[in-house]
C-alpha cells in the first residue's frame, strides 16, 4: 500500500544546499536513455551534514563526489531519494543513471509521445530524470547535451540558446544548449524527434532579433500559423503593457499529443498540448482559435511572472499562476472584445471555481497543506487567483498597478519568492491598508453580499445595507470578512447614473466602494428619485450577490455596464426556471424581456449570443440543496420551447440572415454571428419540427466552419437521432485519422443527453481512434461523460460505477488524469439518500483499492470526510 503523507506550509524551510550549475548529457536510445548529471553544489546552512537528492524510478549506475567514485555502502538509496554525507561548503557531484521513457505512462519526467521524446517537469517531474534537489527555490544554470540517432531524431531541443551541433559515429548527432539564466529544475525541458516546423522572427523594443519556431508532427505545419501570430502579439503586448522584453536568442514551442496539462512555460522551450497549438479553418472551432491565442500568451507571459521570478515553494503556486492568468485575460480583452472576454472569464469561474469553493475540496488560493501538489492546479489557484489580482488592479488603478508591477520586477528578478513579496509591491502603491485584503490568500469559500436598501424621498437619500456572509471552511471553522473593491451605480429612470456621494464609505474611484466590514450601512445623498441598483459592475469582486430589489427588465434594456446587463438576464432566467421547478407557470415578463433583447438590433451579435443563453444545468445544480437533474432538464426544455414558439418567425428569419456557410473568418463580427446563429438554432431545434431538423442538417453539410459543423452535430445528436446517425458517421469517416478532431467527436457522443449514452461510451473505448494513454482522448470521452449531468447522475447509479472503474484503471497509468476524473464525485454531499448510497459505495471502493496514488486518494478522502 502506498504511504499517504500530508505536507504542510508551516514546515517549509529553505534548502540547506543549492545547485549552482547543472551540466546534463542525454544519450537517447530506443529502449532507454542514459543521463549524466554534473552538479556544482553549495552549502547554504553551515550545520548541514547530509545531502538529500530527490529521485524516483531511476536506475543509478555510477556516483562520484569530487572525483571520488562512491560504492553502495557510501550512500543510502530509497525509492524516492539518494542521501549521502556532505560536510563541506561546496562539492562537484557526478551521477550517471538510466531511465525508460517508453514505460513512463504518467507523462512526468522524460517520456515518449508517439515518436517524440519530450519532458514535463512541473511540479516534480525532474526527479524522474535524474537525482536533484527538486524544489522551486533551488535555481541553477543548466547546460544540456543531447545525443540521439539523427534519422529518428533530427531535431534536438532544450532550454536556452543553441551553442553547437556535431555529427557523430554510428548515425548519431548531438546538440549543445546553454541557458544563461538560473532556473528551478521544473522549468527544464528536452525534446527529440522527427518534427516539422515553421519559423519567424521578432524584433524587441531594444532592437534585438529573436528567432521563433513552432515544432509539430510532420504534415501539421500549416496548422501552426495562428499560434505564431499569437506569440508575436503576446511579445509585443508585454513590451507595451508591462515593459517586459524577451531575454534569450530563441523562443521555441513544441506541440505534442500526449500531455497532462494545457502547456508548460519551460524557459525558451515551451511544450504544448497540441490542442493549444494546431488550428486551421477545417479542423478548429472559434473557441479553439481563441483558446490558442490565450494559452500561447499565458505561457509567454510566464517568462517574467513564473520563470525569472518564480515561487519559493508550491504553496505559492498562485503567485505565478493567478498573476499570469490575469495577464492573459487582459491580453485577450485587448486583442478582442473586452466585454466578451470578461463574460467568458466569469462564466468559467462560476461553472468551475464556485463549484469547487462550495464543495469538499475547497481550499484557499494559497493552501496551507497538500498531499499531492498536482491536485492544486485548480480553478481556485488559477481563476480565483486571477480575480484576486484583478481586485488589486481595480484598487490601485491602471497607472499605480503598473508602477507596483515595475517595483515587483525590479526588486525580485532572478529570485524565488512568495505572495508576501508581491503584496509588498502592491502595498507601495495602494491608497488603503491592504492587511485585511490578504485574507483572500488564506481563506476559502465564496463570500455572499446580502444587499437591501431604503429610499427616503424627503431627504433625497438612499440607505444601503451590505451584509457580508462568509461560509465556514471545510473544517467547519468560522472565517472573517474580506476586504474588496465593489463597483456599483444608482440609476435614474432614464438609465443615467447618480453621482455616488457618501460620508459613510471609502470611495476608491468614481463608482468603486471599498468594503471591509461585516456590515456596512451607507447613506447616499442627492438621489432625487428611487434608483435602480446596478451591483458588482464588471464583476469587480468574486462574490455572490443576494438582493431582492433588482429590476431585471430595466437593466436588460437600459444598463450601460455589459456585465450587469448580462447578469440581469442570467438571474432573471435562473429565477424563472426555479419558479417553474416549484410548479409555477413560465414568467411572461421574462419571455417579453427575452424577446426585446432578441429584437434589439443595436446589440453586438456576440454579446447577444451570451445574454440569450439560458442558465446551464451546472448553474442550477449549484443552487439546489438536493440535486435533481431531471427536474432541471424538464423546465429547461419547456422554457426553450416556449421562447421558440413565441418568436419562431423572428428566430427563423435571424437564422437565415446569419447563415453564411463559406465564412470561416475569426474576426469578432464573424465569430459573433456564428455564435448567435447557433444559440438561436438550439432554441428552435427544441420544437422537434422536421423543417428545422433539415435546416440543422443543411448547416452541418454546407458550413465550412468547424464551429458551425460541430454545433449542428451536437444539436442533431440531442434532438434528431436519426439524422445524427448519418452525420456522425460522415464526421467520423472524414476525421478518424485526425486526433484533435476525434476529441470533438468523442466529446459530442459522451455529452449526449439521449438514452444509451453510457453504453455508447463503453463501446467507443474499443474504437481504433481511442487510446487510454492519451490524456486528451481520455478527457474527451471519459471526462465528457463524467461532466454530463444527465448520464452521470442517472438514477441507476451506473454512471457512478463506470467513472469509478475508470478512475481505478487510469490511476495505474496516469494518476494526474485519474484524480481529475475523481473530481466528478464532488457533489456527493448534495445527492438524495438513494444516490448518495450509490456514489458512497463507489467512493469507498476507490479509496480501498490497493496502491491507490496520492493524487486520487487525497481527492476521495476529502469528499468522504467533508460530506
Amino acid at each position: 500500500m502506498q504511504e499517504h503523507k500530508t505536507i504542510y506550509f508551516k514546515e517549509y524551510v529553505p534548502s540547506p544546499y543549492t545547485v549552482l550549475t547543472c551540466a546534463l548529457e542525454f544519450i537517447i536510445e530506443e529502449s532507454s536513455t542514459r543521463v549524466e548529471n554534473i552538479m556544482e553544489i553549495k552549502r547554504c546552512d553551515a550545520n548541514a551534514k547530509e545531502l538529500r537528492l530527490d529521485g524516483e524510478m531511476l536506475d543509478l549506475e555510477l556516483l562520484w563526489v569530487d572525483d571520488v567514485l562512491y560504492t553502495e555502502d557510501m550512500y543510502v538509496k530509497t525509492k524516492d531519494a539518494l542521501t549521502l554525507p556532505l560536510d563541506c561548503d561546496s562539492a562537484r557531484i557526478r551521477i550517471i543513471n538510466r531511465i525508460y521513457p517508453d514505460q513512463n505512462t504518467a507523462l512526468e519526467g522524460l517520456y515518449r509521445s508517439g515518436g517524440i521524446w519530450c519532458t514535463q517537469n512541473e511540479p516534480e517531474g525532474f526527479r524522474r530524470i535524474t537525482y536533484f534537489i527538486d524544489r522551486p527555490d533551488v535555481m541553477a544554470k543548466f547546460t544540456t547535451k543531447i545525443i540521439a540517432n539523427k534519422e529518428k531524431c533530427p531535431v534536438l531541443l532544450s532550454n536556452g540558446n543553441l551553442r553547437g551541433t556535431a555529427t557523430l559515429e554510428n548515425g548519431k548527432h548531438l546538440a549543445l544548449w546553454e541557458d544563461p539564466i538560473p532556473k528551478p529544475c521544473y522549468l527544464f525541458a528536452l525534446v527529440a524527434g522527427d518534427l516539422g516546423s515553421i519559423t519567424d522572427t521578432f524584433t524587441t523594443m531594444s532592437g534585438k532579433k529573436i528567432d521563433l519556431a513552432i515544432y509539430c508532427d510532420r504534415g501539421n505545419e500549416n496548422k501552426c500559423h495562428h499560434a505564431m501570430r499569437s506569440l508575436k502579439k503576446s511579445m509585443e503586448w508585454d513590451e507595451y503593457t508591462y515593459g517586459r522584453e524577451y531575454d534569450l536568442e530563441v523562443y521555441n514551442i513544441v506541440a505534442v499529443d500526449s500531455f497532462n496539462m494545457g502547456a508548460m512555460e519551460n524557459k525558451g522551450l515551451n511544450i504544448f498540448n497540441s490542442h493549444y497549438v494546431l488550428a486551421d479553418e477545417e479542423t478548429a472551432t472559434d473557441t479553439d482559435f481563441m483558446g490558442i491565442e490565450s494559452v500561447i500568451a499565458h505561457e509567454y507571459f510566464h517568462n517574467w511572472t513564473g520563470n525569472r521570478i518564480t515561487c519559493r515553494n508550491w504553496f505559492e503556486l498562485t503567485l505565478k499562476e493567478g498573476l499570469t492568468v490575469f495577464r492573459d485575460q487582459t491580453f485577450s480583452a485587448d486583442m478582442n472584445s473586452e466585454l466578451t472576454q470578461r463574460l467568458d472569464d466569469v462564466r468559467a469561474l462560476r461553472e468551475r471555481q464556485f463549484v469547487e469553493d462550495a464543495g469538499p475540496t475547497a481550499h484557499p488560493i494559497k493552501p496551507d497543506h497538500y498531499m499531492e501538489i498536482n491536485n492544486f492546479y485548480t480553478a481556485t489557484v488559477y481563476e480565483k487567483g486571477a480575480e484576486v489580482i484583478r481586485m488589486m488592479h481595480t484598487l490601485l488603478g491602471r497607472e499605480r498597478f503598473r508602477k507596483a508591477m515595475d517595483r515587483y520586477f525590479e526588486n525580485f528578478d532572478g529570485q524565488a519568492v512568495g505572495t508576501e513579496e508581491f503584496l509588498w509591491a502592491m502595498e507601495t502603491q495602494s491608497p488603503v491598508d491592504m492587511s485585511q485584503f490578504k485574507r483572500w490568500y488564506s481563506q476559502e469559500r465564496t463570500p455572499t453580499l446580502k444587499i437591501s436598501t431604503e429610499y427616503r424621498p424627503e431627504s433625497a437619500e438612499l440607505v444601503m445595507k451590505i451584509l457580508q456572509k462568509v461560509p465556514n471552511n471545510t473544517k467547519n471553522q468560522e472565517q472573517l470578512p474580506y476586504a474588496m473593491p465593489f463597483k456599483m451605480a444608482l440609476l435614474a429612470p432614464d438609465g443615467s447614473e447618480y453621482p455616488l456621494k457618501s460620508d459613510d464609505i471609502t470611495l476608491l474611484h468614481e463608482n468603486v466602494l471599498w468594503l471591509e466590514n461585516e456590515l456596512h450601512e451607507i447613506r447616499f445623498t442627492g438621489i432625487t428619485e428611487a434608483p435602480r441598483l446596478s451591483l458588482n459592475r464588471g464583476f469587480s469582486a468574486p462574490v455572490i450577490i443576494e438582493c431582492d430589489e433588482i429590476d431585471y427588465p430595466f437593466l436588460m434594456a437600459r444598463e450601460s455596464d455589459g456585465f450587469v446587463r448580462f447578469e440581469a438576464a442570467h438571474r432573471f432566467g435562473i429565477e424563472t426556471l426555479e419558479a417553474m421547478m416549484a410548479g409555477n407557470a413560465v414568467n411572461e415578463h421574462y419571455i417579453e424581456s427575452y424577446g426585446a433583447m432578441l429584437r434589439d438590433l443595436a446589440v453586438d451579435p456576440m454579446f447577444k449570443s451570451q445574454i440569450l443563453e439560458l442558465p446551464t444545468i451546472t448553474t442550477l445544480m449549484q443552487r439546489q440543496e438536493i440535486i435533481d437533474v431531471a427536474a432541471i432538464v424538464k423546465v429547461q426544455e419547456e422554457l426553450k420551447q416556449t421562447i421558440a414558439k413565441r418568436y419562431i418567425t423572428e428566430l427563423q428569419n435571424m437564422i437565415d440572415a446569419l447563415f453564411d456557410p463559406s465564412n470561416t473568418l475569426i474576426d469578432g463580427e464573424s465569430m459573433g454571428k456564428r455564435a448567435l446563429k447557433n444559440r438561436l438554432l438550439g432554441l428552435v431545434m427544441s420544437l422537434g419540427d422536421a423543417s428545422i431538423r433539415n435546416l440543422c442538417v443543411r448547416q452541418y453539410q454546407e458550413s465550412h466552419s468547424m464551429s458551425d459543423r460541430l454545433s449542428a452535430l451536437d444539436l442533431l445528436e440531442n434532438y434528431a437521432p436519426q439524422e445524427a446517425e448519418e452525420a456522425l458517421s460522415h464526421f467520423y469517416s472524414r476525421y478518424k485519422d485526425q486526433t484533435l478532431v476525434m476529441n470533438k467527436y468523442f466529446g459530442v457522443c459522451a455529452s449526449s443527453r439521449r438514452g444509451g449514452t453510457l453504453e455508447r461510451v463503453k463501446a467507443l473505448q474499443n474504437d481504433p481512434a481511442y487510446d487510454p494513454k492519451v490524456p486528451n482522448l481520455v478527457r474527451s470521452l471519459i471526462g465528457s461523460f463524467a461532466r454530463n449531468p444527465v448520464a452521470f447522475y442517472d438514477e441507476s447509479g451506473e454512471g457512478f460505477k463506470f467513472v469509478a472503474d475508470k478512475v481505478i484503471e487510469i490511476d495505474a497509468l496516469n494518476p494526474q488524469i485519474a484524480s481529475g476524473l475523481a473530481g466528478a464525485f464532488k457533489n456527493y454531499g448534495k445527492l438524495s439518500s438513494v444516490q448518495k448510497g450509490q456514489m458512497g459505495g463507489e467512493l469507498e471502493r476507490i479509496k480501498n483499492h490497493p496502491d491507490l496514488s496520492n493524487n486520487v486518494y487525497e481527492i476521495i478522502v476529502k469528499i468522504l470526510e467533508v460530506c
